[in-house]
């Protein structure tokens, strides 16, 4: 049996929690129990963690039915990436960022190539919530106020912009390694 990580617990349970918050702010409000707009935004708030959530758990079992090649001209360290991370201190908080299934990274059960394809793989999965993350930008026309959902749309890819720089960072890396096991052999 599959070893569910605690960063996977975590967001279904935030999941199963903004999804009843939602449910009884909306049923509350659009049931004529109050006219109060605290009450719906709570339920529109809660109901986004919930769209953001669950999309980057269908997206990253989408991306599971493509394979990627690594070597592609996107996934190459560009110039400025070095600096770049330098001045974010990817090196001090890259460890500590939320690994939704840590074992696929594990130098233990997988080579340095599974795991430098997963990396990619984690990459894609992120640059695809990058581009919903701004979809929620949508529900502006249901609900109104633009730059609330403007701000969770930015929020939200800042979130997984995370992500991609610490794919980035040690992807690199890990193919120095590849190489220079492949240049001793």
């Amino acid at each position: 049996m599959k070893k569910v990580s605690g960063s996977a617990i975590f967001m279904y349970l935030v999941i199963a929690f903004c999804l009843c918050v939602a449910g009884v702010c909306f049923y509350t409000y659009y049931g004529g129990k109050t006219g109060n707009d605290t009450v719906l935004w709570t339920g529109i708030v809660s109901f986004m963690i919930v769209y953001h959530f669950w999309l980057r758990l269908i997206m990253g079992n989408v991306t599971k039915l493509f394979s990627f090649n690594r070597n592609h001209f996107w996934f190459k360290e560009r110039k400025f990436e070095k600096k770049l991370y330098k001045l974010l201190c990817v090196k001090k908080w890259k460890g500590k960022a939320l690994t939704y299934n840590p074992e696929s990274f594990s130098l233990e059960k997988h080579s340095l190539d599974e795991i430098a394809d997963v990396m990619v793989k984690s990459e894609v999965d992120h640059w695809v919530n990058e581009i919903i993350s701004i979809t929620s930008i949508f529900f502006s026309l249901l609900w109104g106020q633009f730059w609330i959902f403007f701000a969770t749309a930015i929020f939200a890819m800042i979130f997984d912009a995370q992500f991609i720089i610490i794919q980035r960072y040690n992807r690199p890396r890990i193919l120095k390694i590849i190489q220079k096991k492949q240049r001793e052999k």
